[in-house]
């Protein structure tokens, strides 16, 4: 062995310590959120101000700290390859592979990677400093610029200059494994998914269908109306047209409440009526919510293709789809999803699709339709009647309830087990 040999074995296990570091302030920063940093801050001034300006801004410290440990990796494994040839010829390849996926692996992201999701306040704090220092290095700043800016001119898109990304898939497992860490809690982490999956839900899959709706009949009177508005519990009804398959505008209870105290209780319903929002029903439901608040209107009437009335939607319904369910005293206490005594759900034939997949932990593949009942209507291709039964994927559904032409409720049975954590929920009028 020569001095040059003993020379490069030295800074191989250097850069090995170096990476041990880089591993554990990675990960320990990674998992640190901003109101943790906050408190530590206060307890610790000093290194505290170093972590809370990384948690602050993490743009600042991910590509250089990435760029490092590149650097690193690819000049150890340069070294052992050259050392381990010129100790051993040429099974030294062999011996240099081994040494870095192995002893490498072990030590310098396997051990230290552990230790800063077991002691995540201890490895942000001792890492905090240094890696403020490094990243305040201007060359490997400047170099991992200039290495984003690469990427973007490789690959040309809205917003590359931000870079870099993450898609909504790698997100949502960071977010489950933040929950898993208790780095977030599990109602922070259910809050995020829906706000993700907001964004791709449409009107269509949270109105409330035609057949459901309370309507005021066009010749009805004031009295009549106003009647049905506490009967149901509704502070707005949609009052149909003299084509009973249009809504000609909407019926407040106030204003309702008012033409009976002045006594014109005999009154047409319809004079009263004020003008409703029509929407389409493939309208994104986060569109529809911005445009609630700026037209400062809680309920629109819900239009399918053909311009014809397909249910009507509620700034409610929006909401639910970010915090679920939202039952007041006035909503009848309906349970969407029952388990059986025998392990098989019974549910509303209006439950939409995803829920039920959600709730049995399995994927459901349905095209053009986006609820239980719709999707045995849909497969069997006719009328449902009671005993039906079709098969979809892992699962069977079994229609028990019909009335008409609808799908009450349905029997779903599964070869998986149904989500033991899913509570019943409630169907919101």
């Amino acid at each position: 062995m020569t001095g040059a040999d003993t020379a490069m074995i030295i800074t191989i296990v250097v850069i090995l310590g170096i990476l041990i570091f880089l591993a554990v302030a990675e990960m320990g920063l990674s998992k640190m959120t901003k109101p943790r940093a906050a408190a530590i801050a206060e307890e610790n001034p000093r290194a505290g101000a170093s972590l809370q300006m990384l948690v602050e801004q993490p743009e600042r410290w991910i590509n250089p700290l990435l760029l490092s440990v590149n650097i690193c990796q690819t000049v150890q494994a340069t070294l052992t390859g050259i050392v381990a040839g010129r100790l051993f010829g040429g099974v030294g390849v062999v011996i240099g592979v081994t040494l870095n996926v192995v002893v490498f692996f072990v030590l310098a992201e396997a051990v230290p990677k552990t230790y800063a999701v077991l002691h995540p306040d201890r490895a942000a704090l001792i890492s905090a400093r240094p890696i403020r220092a490094l990243v305040a290095f201007g060359p490997l700043r400047l170099v991992s610029r200039a290495l984003i800016g690469l990427t973007n001119v490789i690959v040309r898109g809205r917003g590359l200059e931000q870079g870099p990304f993450v898609s909504e898939q790698e997100f949502l497992g960071i977010v489950e494994a933040a929950a898993e860490g208790d780095v977030i809690e599990h109602e922070e982490r259910e809050l995020i998914e829906s706000i993700i999956e907001f964004g791709d839900t449409v009107v269509r899959e949270i109105m409330v269908p035609r057949p459901d709706m309370v309507v005021v009949p066009n010749d009805a009177t004031v009295a009549a109306a106003l009647d049905l508005a506490i009967e149901h519990g509704f502070s707005r009804l949609p009052v149909l047209g003299a084509d009973e398959s249009d809504i000609t505008g909407l019926a407040y209870a106030k204003d309702l409440m008012g033409a009976e105290r002045d006594g014109r209780g005999d009154a047409a319903a319809v004079d009263l009526a004020r003008q409703v929002a029509f929407v389409p029903e493939n309208k994104p439901v986060a569109r529809l919510m911005r445009d609630m608040q700026a037209g400062k209107f809680h309920l629109a009437v819900v239009a399918d293709e053909y311009g014809e009335v397909a249910g009507l939607v509620t700034l409610e319904d929006c909401l639910e789809e970010l915090v679920g369910e939202i039952v007041d005293e006035y909503d009848d206490d309906l349970v969407e999803i029952e388990r059986l005594a025998d392990g098989d759900l019974l549910v509303a034939g209006g439950l939409n699709i995803d829920d039920l997949a959600d709730a049995l932990g399995v994927a459901i593949a349905a095209e053009d339709v986006d609820s239980v009942g719709g999707l045995i209507f849909s497969t069997l291709g006719r009328v449902p009647v009671v005993g039906d039964e079709v098969e979809v994927g892992p699962c069977r559904l079994t229609a028990v309830e019909v009335e008409g032409r609808r799908v009450r409720s349905v029997r779903v049975s599964c070869e998986v087990e149904p989500d033991a954590d899913r509570q019943p929920e409630s169907i919101a009028d």
